[in-house]
């Protein structure tokens, strides 16, 4: 059977690198629906050339530019943002490429949750944001969650045939990104282009700058932590340059396994939109001799704080993980437009969740005013302190 895709957030790099597997897999996937949020040219390109049944442009400036141009084909064209979570309802797909990066990615994966559609998730900050609501919901629903990120896609392959067998440890890989080794003296001068320039992932900018601050890897940590039902305590990071190794599962019995590959996120992509069976991704083999060697290093948590501060947020539960990633966010889009300087994204995340501590999160309600708030107090905290 042709498996019929709906991918929210085309245009990204992983929405791109999703098609490129389903161009390779005609007989068995289909793109049925196609989604971005301001680049309606590539938009275009992709629904002409994929022909799916909808496509929503969330920017609704764009929308007759859209509609105009696919008007000689039968696709749909809807626009906003509330249609992102209209769409998500719809019946024409059987699984949803959760690939909108940030806090907007919540509400339609929730939504295509709630219509029992399978999810393969590439927004982690879903879960950071909601992921108790998320998991009891997709447990509730018989939903499957499969894991797009290359670690947490590595973890769900580690656990295939262990049934019960219990989880003594996730170690999480980090390439420590482009300012491995450096300390506060050199990152106090970096620039938005030097802090794009990812040795080893093709990521698009907000991604690749939580990866430069190590937030990526804390974000991580609370997925893993709602996606395999780890504590803390049971979750460990470590830094792997090579990107070889995407993430190890330690048993009782003392055997660690890992999954290795070359680091191209088709990989997890293919596994992810065949689960449970593989697809060939257009991925090279791996060759460990030309390899040679792999290495591993403590993290350097005194230069890299957001780390800690997810860990923190972790333990403290209830809206604080809305609160850091509300936090980061701001303090992202802050130093992508060269507002907010590189060292002051740990600053300005630290001093929000200082200044809102914890509550119950206990609905969905409540985390959407947490981020809010928390919007509000970083963009006021940040005027006041740090630009």
């Amino acid at each position: 059977m042709v498996k019929r895709i709906a991918i929210f957030g085309s245009t990204g790099s992983i929405g791109r690198q999703t098609l490129e597997v389903i161009a390779a897999h005609p007989d068995k996937f289909t793109a049925e629906i196609l989604t971005a949020y301001t680049n309606e040219k590539l938009l275009i390109e992709q629904a002409l050339a994929f022909n799916p049944s909808v496509v929503v442009i969330a920017d609704e400036k764009k929308y007759k530019t859209v509609k105009d141009a696919l008007s000689d084909t039968m696709i749909k064209v809807f626009a906003g943002e509330s249609a992102l979570c209209e769409v998500a309802l719809m019946d024409c797909y059987d699984l949803m490429l959760a690939a909108i990066v940030g806090y907007a990615g919540f509400k339609p994966t929730l939504n295509a949750i709630d219509t029992g559609k399978a999810v393969a998730l590439a927004n982690k900050e879903t879960l950071v944001v909601a992921g108790d609501i998320v998991m009891q919901r997709a447990y509730e629903k018989r939903v499957p969650v499969i894991p797009v990120d290359s670690e947490h896609s590595a973890i769900f392959q580690c656990l295939v045939g262990e049934g019960r067998n219990k989880i003594e440890k996730i170690i999480l890989t980090a390439s420590g990104g482009p300012f491995l080794g450096k300390k506060p003296n050199f990152l106090v001068n970096v620039k938005r282009d030097h802090a794009l320039q990812h040795p080893n992932w093709n990521m698009g900018a907000k991604i690749t700058i939580d990866s430069a601050t190590l937030m990526n890897k804390g974000l991580e940590v609370i997925e893993a932590h709602w996606l395999f039902g780890a504590s803390a305590a049971q979750i460990e990071v470590v830094v792997h340059p090579q990107s070889i190794v995407h993430s190890l599962v330690e048993y009782a019995d003392g055997s660690v396994l890992a999954q290795l590959g070359n680091p191209d996120m088709r990989t997890a992509l293919a596994h992810a939109l065949a689960w449970p069976d593989r697809v060939e991704s257009g991925v090279a083999p791996l060759d460990l001799l030309a390899i040679g060697q792999l290495n591993f290093e403590a993290p350097d948590r005194q230069t890299f704080r957001c780390l800690d501060l997810a860990y923190q947020a972790l333990a403290a539960g209830g809206t604080a993980p809305t609160t850091l990633n509300a936090a980061n966010e701001v303090a992202v889009a802050a130093f992508l437009e060269g507002t907010l300087p590189f060292l002051a994204i740990a600053e300005l995340i630290e001093a929000t969740l200082d200044f809102l501590p914890a509550t119950p999160a206990g609905d969905l309600e409540a985390l959407v005013y947490a981020d809010l708030t928390a919007r509000r107090e970083a963009q006021r905290i940040m005027q006041r302190s740090f630009c």
